[in-house]
């Protein structure tokens, strides 16, 4: 017995090792099989270090309204387009207008949504996220008939302002915020209370809460799932949310006919084109959406505004405005929110200046000539958003905040693609400017803010104020 539990042991990392250098040859073999195949007119650029590639360059911190040293270097060198390595995969990274334009139209035919792996472990194979083909556009629909159904309800715009003035109310008595805690306090409560009908008291917000800020730490963790790591968190607070939702879901079905919500969650359930996987799936995926992005672009606008005194008085005036043609502790509608001409610019501009999201990935089906050079089948494809919107040629001033360059710029053009496009246009980019501008109508109205210290917005890989935007509070009246 001795023996043959030493022999099994002995096989065991026999077999470990096998497969460790199996792993590690095939990760070196991708990494330099490109360059030793020809494959034709491939953009200019490198490959950097066996394995690693240029993955560390390129994830290095900066601030998120600047390039950062690596693109700047790279597009210095080898132009908007070049190759690189990034992500275990070589890549063709464009920080060039056009090519990206070309790469989002052609999303489903020429290129393909691609994330690294570990992304899917976390999001699950039905996240619209990383979904494609068939499996996306079904979900898309369904996202874009609940988004066109939610904006027209009066309900929904009243939920977001209830929840604006109770997180501006619990100010009233603080003399400084911790401003990115607050933000996503209210888009939490915004987008639990609308996708799953559950307000702030309930126990399950709570605890879908702490799961998911378990799963968002570990949306940017290294990728091991071993027990006790971030990542492994993750997928385990993933499950437990997915757990919670569906047990809401047996209990909506229990109480079919008794149910008077309005939320994403009861029309959800009367989609049949989805399963209850998927249904499942696209609550995690509406959390998501409505949570971190939303509350960060709030930050970006916030901060900025600091930073611009014209723009925050002339926000003022349009708000005062606005107020001033309603009654005492009337709601906002639909009506002002398109008289928000102003907050609109800010926003946009917040957007273009802030690069809340900075790339995405993507992967050639085929080969794909383009100008003068060739994208290979297979290749990773990065279309950079944050070097078009900076870039000087496409945008006067492009490193200064200006909102009122959105007066007489379209924001729907090529050269501002802030929540993406093509078939992956955000279908919540509406409603996450409904929440800011509701927020800012409130914040504006009933505070004066500095901030306290330099704390800017940093691509670390995504955008984060990495002390969390704190600022001093001054009260002050209509």
């Amino acid at each position: 017995m001795p023996e043959l539990l030493s022999s099994m042991a002995g096989g065991f990392w026999l077999s470990l090792v096998v497969g460790m250098f199996g792993f590690l040859f095939g990760l070196i073999l991708n990494h330099f099989l490109p360059l030793l195949l020809r494959l034709g007119p491939v953009p200019r650029g490198t490959f950097g270090w066996p394995i690693l590639g240029e993955t560390l360059r390129f994830l290095k911190p900066h601030p998120s309204n600047s390039l950062g040293a690596f693109l700047q270097d790279h597009c210095f060198r080898y132009g908007k387009v070049f190759k690189s390595h990034l992500f275990l995969s070589p890549t063709v990274v464009s920080c060039d207008q056009e090519l990206n334009y070309f790469i989002l139209q052609n999303e489903g035919k020429l290129f393909e949504c691609s994330y690294p792996k570990p992304i899917h472990g976390i999001l699950g194979k039905n996240s619209m996220l990383v979904a494609v083909g068939d499996t996306h556009k079904r979900l898309r629909n369904v996202a874009l008939s609940l988004v066109t159904i939610t904006k027209s309800k009066p309900e929904f715009l009243h939920d977001i302002e209830t929840t604006a003035i109770r997180i501006l109310h619990s100010w009233k008595e603080k003399s400084q915020v911790i401003f990115c805690e607050e933000a996503r306090k209210f888009t939490f409560n915004v987008i639990v209370k609308q996708v799953l009908g559950l307000t702030p008291d309930e126990p399950q917000t709570t605890r879908i809460l702490e799961d998911f800020l378990t799963f968002m730490r570990g949306l940017i963790s290294l990728p091991l799932y071993i027990p006790g790591t971030p990542y492994a968190r993750a997928v385990q607070a993933r499950s437990r949310i997915c757990s919670t939702v569906k047990a809401i879901i047996e209990e909506r079905k229990r109480n079919a006919g008794n149910s008077r919500k309005s939320d994403f969650l009861e029309i959800l359930l009367t989609v049949n084109t989805l399963s209850e996987e998927e249904k499942v799936s696209f609550v995690l995926d509406s959390l998501l959406g409505g949570y971190e992005t939303t509350s960060l672009l709030m930050a970006m606008v916030v901060h900025f505004l600091c930073q611009s005194p014209l723009a925050l008085q002339q926000l003022k005036v349009e708000h005062q405005k606005i107020r001033s043609m309603k009654q005492k502790d009337e709601k906002l509608n639909w009506e002002d929110y398109k008289k928000m001409e102003f907050t609109q610019n800010v926003i946009n501009e917040a957007l273009r200046y802030g690069n809340i999201v900075k790339f995405v990935h993507r992967k050639a089906l085929k080969d794909v000539k383009y100008r003068d050079y060739l994208i290979p089948s297979g290749w990773k494809v990065l279309p950079v958003f944050s070097a078009v919107h900076l870039d000087p040629t496409l945008h006067a001033s492009a490193f200064q905040f200006h909102p009122w360059r959105w007066e007489s710029q379209d924001q729907m053009c090529k050269k501002f693609t802030a929540f993406g496009g093509g078939a992956r246009y955000c279908p919540g980019s509406e409603l996450a400017k409904v929440e800011v501008a509701f927020f800012l109508h409130h914040l504006v109205l009933s505070f004066r803010w500095r901030s306290i210290e330099d704390d800017l917005p940093m691509a670390y890989p995504y955008v984060e104020f990495q002390k969390g935007l704190v600022l001093l509070l001054d009260h002050c009246s209509i």
